[in-house]
């Protein structure tokens, strides 16, 4: 073979062997990475090529799909009562992807998980059209619409968990959104996806778990659990050390009470009228580190809290200066909560100290309802001892019965409770947010804990505004999951 020849071999067979390489580059290295790039939309015309599996609440589905005239996407999305559900849900669609458990479960829901191999083998040899599996959740059908129904109009939100097992029965937040709006890709989709997404009350933000509100008094729920974790306070009656007025330690500042009698008063008086004084005196005592201790095992400082939808972490600062942490122990200064966390806090109160990891996925099965995957309730931590929750759900009672949570009242069921109003805004300027947490216990124990936040609220600058219009809330899904489980 002469030079030339050679040489043109040579290149020849370099081209094909660097052929060779590329393709086995894209075939078993990035194939992943290819298969999920939002410019391949052959990925998205295989998810909606067929009818997408189901989210199910207490056996009946809240999702459903329909055929799409004139799109290479031959279904779409829909969904019962969307702007209820759509906090559980969240959305999936043709033109603008999805989230929550319609992106976190998108497998199972369309099939293609790798767990439902066996059932898309047989449907090979009997012909049956691949078909997606299910999402069985632990949502609470009665609870979640009387949560959406009594927050009506206004902005807030509402999680509610069963405190024995951490099932999460109801996650609302208002004002929602219908994901069937934009759920296909049409210029109409797109109208509402941009209303939307431009809107000023954020709508698509489901406040339940992705949004973080400084927690008001009720976080001083978790300031006498840790005075009684850490010897500051062994008898709940016994009068505190608390000076009228008390000044922040370090500063001049007096910390200011909203409630009289707060001189001296017992943890159990502070609680029910909702002394600051007392409770910020308490944290300093406690020091920073153990109010962090405590805060942190009730789920504070925790970026993995997945229901599977991941939670934005709770914060209490591990670094302020002494005078912020006392402001902290009232709920104010930088701490900040979601409802699921404060949901939590009465959670693990109501479950005598123990606190389970919240969930809403009961199960996951294939497309002929055969179990693919069962979660099972876990412990998360145990943020005090029995016999101190006890004497916390002691007070919390005298705060439903004879403080400023009297809305929250249950005829012939025990209820636990804690207002809070969180001041927000430049020097407080803002309208503040009015909470409520609470629990209702029977002789079986406590089958529901709540926690309400209501925004922008027009109530006065006092505990008792939490009580006034969140109360009544958590009352209404408390009943709820009572009437259901009677």
């Amino acid at each position: 073979m002469n030079k030339p020849l050679r040489r043109i071999s040579i290149f020849c067979g370099l081209l094909v062997l660097a052929l060779m390489i590329r393709t086995n580059w894209l075939q078993y290295v990035q194939a992943e990475e290819l298969s999920t790039r939002k410019e391949n939309r052959r990925v998205q015309i295989a998810q909606y090529a067929q009818e997408r599996g189901n989210i199910i609440v207490q056996g009946e589905p809240i999702t459903g799909s329909m055929v799409t005239n004139g799109s290479d996407y031959k279904f779409k999305r829909t969904y019962v009562n969307g702007p209820m559900w759509a906090p559980v849900t969240g959305y999936a669609s043709q033109a603008f992807g999805s989230n929550q458990l319609e992106s976190l479960e998108d497998g199972i829901l369309t099939g293609n998980d790798d767990r439902l191999f066996f059932d898309r083998t047989i449907g090979m040899f009997t012909g049956d059209k691949k078909q997606g599996g299910h999402v069985v959740t632990t949502l609470n059908a009665a609870a979640q619409k009387a949560a959406f129904d009594k927050l009506g109009d206004r902005k807030g939100a509402v999680a509610a968990i069963d405190p024995r097992t951490g099932a999460i029965l109801a996650l609302v937040s208002t004002p929602s959104y219908d994901p069937s709006s934009f759920a296909g890709n049409s210029k109409n989709d797109e109208k509402a996806w941009v209303a939307l997404k431009d809107s000023e009350d954020k709508k698509l933000v489901n406040r339940a778990l992705r949004e973080t509100y400084p927690p008001g008094s009720t976080f001083k729920v978790v300031t006498a659990a840790a005075a009684l974790e850490h010897g500051v306070v062994t008898d709940i009656n016994a009068p505190t050390d608390t000076p009228e007025p008390y000044i922040l330690p370090g500063t001049r500042t007096p910390m200011v009470n909203h409630a009289k009698g707060c001189e001296k008063a017992s943890l159990n008086e502070a609680l029910k009228v909702s002394c600051n004084s007392v409770f910020a005196n308490l944290g300093d005592k406690v020091t920073r580190d153990n109010m962090v201790k405590t805060a942190e095992k009730f789920g504070f400082n925790n970026e993995k809290i997945d229901t599977p939808v991941r939670a934005f972490a709770s914060v209490y600062d591990k670094t302020m200066s002494r005078d912020g942490n006392a402001q902290s122990s009232i709920g104010q200064f930088n701490t900040a909560a979601t409802p699921l966390q404060m949901a939590m806090v009465a959670a693990a109160v109501a479950n005598d100290g123990k606190l389970m990891k919240p969930y809403m996925v009961d199960q996951l099965t294939s497309p002929h309802a055969d179990l693919v995957e069962k979660n099972d309730p876990e412990e998360m931590s145990r943020p005090l001892s029995a016999e101190n929750a006890q004497k916390v759900q002691e007070m919390m009672v005298n705060v439903v019965d004879n403080g400023t949570g009297g809305k929250a009242k249950i005829k012939g069921v025990t209820v636990g409770g804690k207002t809070g109003t969180a001041q927000h805004g430049e020097k407080n300027a803002k309208r503040p947010y009015a909470w409520f947490i609470s629990y209702a216990k029977t002789d079986q124990g406590s089958p529901v804990a709540v926690a309400v936040v209501i925004e922008d609220s027009e109530a006065d600058r006092e505990d008792i505004s939490g009580g006034g219009l969140a109360a009544p809330v958590a009352k209404a899904v408390m009943e709820a999951v009572l009437k259901s489980q009677s």
